[in-house]
């Protein structure tokens, strides 16, 4: 059997060459010996096991060839021109890590570059690591935690680049360290930077001291397809199961790799056993839907009769996700409808939509029990402005402070719905923690009658809100499960927990019983851009004790993820068990050119900036992944603005709204539909005063309510600048905002 094993630098192929590649690699898989191939080892190599191959006339791959009994490996280290490849080939030598048992492609020329590198003697760094070096400031220093042998016997870098690691005097220096090493050292490298000790950089790497070390002398075949089936591996090399698979990694590039390398955390998240519901944190780019998506299919791998919900709060992030899902495991069985065996992906609202359709008539003593009385129909949405009319009609004994839709949607949403209430005498004597809006008896009878107003048109209209339709689906499916019928899941996985409400997640622990792997809830405080704070434990779902937290970010360069993160100074957040949520240790694993911060006198100046802008990153494709390059806005005002202000200069882009975007051109769409997206570029346009954040007017019914709106419009400039992969650029026109942050 021949297989193939993608490394990350082979998975980075010019447009132009995937095609040919394919087509190589998939001969190579067939036989290995087929005319035209070219298998052929190297004179003068240093590894005996590099082998080139013929892709066409012009590009040819260096591949290194692995033997055990009858089974063949290549692993394919990219694509050349001819003469380059050969270079590439006499350099390249693939090896065990002799410390940390680590594969590694090295390059000699590289080595020998950086043991050239003269490094000035450390005095007291050597045996004091976190003392700074004589006449350096400490801010000028990289403060590494550790010493230089313990950098290289027990982590296992090479001596040039430990002496490299403990003389950097910046981050630019540190990267440099590394920039030519393998991927396992380049992420250590940013553990070392962010403050790590070198017990928790191995800790990070999933690697044990000493553990996977081998004896003297050169590694065997046996010995490198060990070393390749690490965990800590799967961040630079990937087995490829089959010809379908080898197309869809080499097709999706570089904005691919998500579904072959894995960190060793993000595997361990994904494959790890829970007993009962468990939270993973982290910031924007920390890979939290990936693990979702890779614990999807374990689960379903385990057991293919299993029934697993994925959803996520909406409509089109649950569609991103049913894509990406599909393109991790074409053949992972899909459910249609909610119980049924497989992966049914679906936004929370639809899951509420669905057992309501299916429970039929027997939903009347949910709907008592959540409203009251009963409905005479449910399926049509309530108006939005069925709370302004409500207090038309209701409100007038209410004070001014208190006459706001905001306020009472939020009431209804977090106090009324969750608790059941249905009375007046009930809506005394509640409790309504964390609201910050104090309401004395009268109030509170005000309130009730507004209440009782908006449920009353309802009725009359024949409609229901979202979390009414929510609450009611919860109530009946825990009905069901008293009265012996069951659960409709066995596994519930939610993304971006952090935005949905208390209805979604009685919802959510309806689904599944309590118990092993029920519930898995990815979510960030810090894009929280929907709903309210809130405290899980109050609504049925204890995760004390089984949370966790990402910190290393692969989607953002460093200098993007330091823009983002400057957003959010200022604001405080709280995850959702209340406890205090910082960016403290986030790092990233990639560098780029710094964040461009640009202020125009006039619109006119800032379109035609905008203008000049993509028609550069669009030349630099070379018209190939236009749809790479996004414009993200605050509105859907400003989004048909810029396409027509765009479209007036030349430049075509494309507006996106519900629908998913599409290859070929650049697109336009506003913040909150760029969450769950990324892009290689992204312009950030209008970030003026008086747009971002926006007239909070509608949330000063209390000083608490208007700090959170505040907090969501941070959290959506910062969702929206760790969106870029690549390259950022922030523009405005007249005042900037104040939220606009420093690069």
């Amino acid at each position: 059997m021949i297989s193939i094993i993608m490394t990350q630098q082979g998975n980075q192929l010019d447009a132009g060459v995937r095609q040919r590649a394919f087509a190589f690699l998939s001969k190579i898989t067939t036989d290995d010996t087929t005319p035209g191939l070219h298998i052929e080892p190297i004179v003068g190599s240093r590894d005996p096991r590099v082998r080139t191959g013929r892709v066409d006339q012009q590009y040819r791959a260096v591949l290194f060839k692995l033997t055990s009994g009858a089974d063949t490996t290549y692993v394919f280290h990219g694509v050349w021109n001819h003469d380059d490849a050969i270079a590439v080939a006499q350099r390249a030598e693939l090896r065990v890590n002799p410390v940390n048992g680590m594969p590694e492609i090295r390059d000699v020329e590289d080595e020998r570059a950086l043991a050239g590198v003269r490094i000035a003697p450390q005095g007291p760094r050597e045996s004091s690591p976190w003392g700074p070096t004589p006449g350096t400031p400490d801010a000028e220093r990289v403060q590494i935690n550790a010493t230089h042998d313990q950098l290289v016997d027990v982590l296992g870098l090479p001596g040039p680049v430990a002496d490299a690691v403990l003389a950097a005097t910046n981050d630019e220096e540190l990267e440099a360290a590394g920039a030519n090493g393998p991927a396992w050292q380049r992420n250590a490298l940013v553990g070392l930077g962010a403050g790590m000790s070198v017990d928790e950089v191995l800790a990070d790497l999933g690697l044990v001291p000493g553990a996977a070390a081998l004896p003297a002398g050169p590694a065997s075949d046996e010995d490198l397809l060990r070393s390749l089936d690490q965990p800590a591996a799967s961040i630079e090399f990937a087995r490829i199961d089959g010809v379908d698979e080898l197309r869809r990694v080499i097709e999706s590039g570089d904005f691919g790799a998500w579904r072959v390398f894995l960190h060793p955390q993000q595997r361990r998240f994904a494959e790890q056993r829970t007993n009962g519901a468990f939270r993973l944190s982290g910031g924007a780019g920390t890979g939290k839907t990936v693990v979702l998506l890779h614990r999807a299919k374990r689960l379903l791998d385990a057991d293919d009769q299993s029934r697993l919900v994925l959803t996520t709060y909406t409509v089109n992030l649950a569609t991103a996700m049913s894509r990406d899902l599909a393109r991790l495991d074409p053949g992972l069985a899909r459910a249609a409808a909610l119980g049924e065996r497989g992966a049914h992906v679906a936004g929370i609202d639809a899951i509420a939509r669905q057992v309501l359709r299916s429970a039929g008539p027997d939903v009347r003593h949910a709907v008592e029990q959540v409203l009251g009385v009963g409905h005479a129909e449910i399926t049509r949405p309530t108006p939005h402005t069925a709370w302004r009319d409500a207090l038309s009609a209701a409100g007038g004994p209410l004070p001014e402070r208190l006459r706001s839709a905001h306020f009472f949607s939020s009431e209804y949403e977090r106090v009324i719905l969750p608790a059941h209430i249905t009375t007046r005498d009930d809506y005394l004597r509640a409790r309504r923690p964390g609201r910050g809006v104090r309401l004395t008896r009268a109030e509170r009878a005000a309130v009730w009658q507004v209440v009782e107003a908006y449920r009353l048109s309802s009725r009359m209209g024949g409609t229901i809100d979202f979390q009414e339709a929510a609450t009611i689906a919860a109530v009946h499916l825990e009905r069901l499960a008293a009265e012996g019928g069951g659960r409709l899941a066995d596994h519930v996985l939610v993304d971006e927990g952090q935005d949905m409400t208390p209805a979604h997640w009685q919802l959510a622990r309806a689904l599944v019983s309590e118990g092993p792997d029920d519930l898995f809830i990815a979510e960030d405080s810090h894009q929280r851009i929907y709903g309210n704070r809130l405290t899980l434990s109050r609504y049925g779902i204890a995760i004390r004790g089984r949370s966790r937290r990402l910190t290393l970010n692969y989607r953002t360069t460093a200098q993007n993820l330091h823009y983002a993160v400057t957003i959010l100074a200022g604001g405080s957040y709280e995850d959702l068990e209340a406890e205090p949520e910082s960016t403290d240790g986030y790092r990233s694993a990639r560098t780029g050119p710094q964040p461009v911060l640009r202020g125009f006198p006039s619109l006119t100046e800032e379109l035609d900036f905008a203008a000049s802008t993509i028609t550069g990153w669009r030349d630099d494709l070379n018209g190939d992944q236009l749809d790479t390059i996004a414009v993200l806005v605050r509105d859907s005002r400003q989004r048909d603005l810029v396409v027509t202000g765009l479209g007036d200069r030349g430049v075509e882009v494309r507006a996106v709204d519900r629908d998913q975007p599409r290859p070929g051109l650049p697109v336009v769409m506003t913040m909150h539909r760029a969450k769950g997206t990324e892009f290689a570029k992204v312009l950030l346009f209008g970030i003026s005063a008086g747009s971002v954040p926006m007239p909070l007017r509608e949330y000063e019914t209390s000083d608490e309510d208007l700090a959170d709106a505040m907090l969501r419009e941070r959290s959506l400039l910062y969702v929206a600048a760790s969106r870029a992969r690549d390259e950022l650029v922030v523009t405005w026109s007249g005042e900037p905002s104040a939220l606009v942050g420093r690069a």
